[in-house]
């Protein structure tokens, strides 16, 4: 896995939404890492990328391209609120590269700071091979196997994992 040099990470402006939200609709698209509607409007992920979650942000390279996008909200209300949930798109052009991972270290450092003690992620489609390879390098366990509950377009349905981590002590 190589790494661009330098990614700069910062939260999300107005003017980037009409470059992030191709990335986005690109990646839900084709069905088979997200649960939302490969038909999804652009409002309905605005809502949920941009509205919903504490913040958004979006990795740049050195020549201000927009590579991918995070958002960190609490995974649950109330007693549940310390534990965040996170959700990470690398546009296609730029997987492969280390992106992914930089978001998550920067979203996991973000978090503590956020007063976050752990962090969370619900539902990692199963045959997301890399994905699931990628939050096990950064400390993340499969604490649960949700069997044949992720619609895949392609593969039908298939398992789901909730991977956790601690964030701190």
């Amino acid at each position: 896995m190589s790494k661009l040099h330098p990614l700069m990470i910062r939260p999300i402006s107005k003017s980037d939404w009409p470059t992030v939200w191709p990335i986005l609709q690109t990646t839900f698209s084709t069905g088979d890492t997200y649960t939302f509607s490969p038909q999804s409007s652009e409002a309905e992920i605005h809502k949920a990328w941009i509205e919903l979650p504490a913040a958004t942000f979006v990795a740049i390279n050195e020549a201000g391209d927009i590579l991918g996008t995070y958002f960190i909200k609490p995974n649950q209300p109330g007693l549940g609120a310390h534990v965040c949930n996170c959700g990470y798109v690398v546009s296609k052009a730029a997987q492969g590269q280390g992106i992914a991972a930089q978001m998550c270290e920067h979203s996991q450092n973000l978090a503590v700071e956020m007063g976050f003690r752990a962090m969370q992620f619900n539902f990692v489609v199963s045959t997301n091979t890399g994905a699931v390879r990628l939050w096990q390098k950064l400390g993340f366990e499969i604490v649960g196997t949700l069997p044949e509950v992720f619609q895949h377009q392609k593969l039908g349905f298939v398992d789901a994992f909730v991977m956790f981590k601690r964030l701190v002590a």
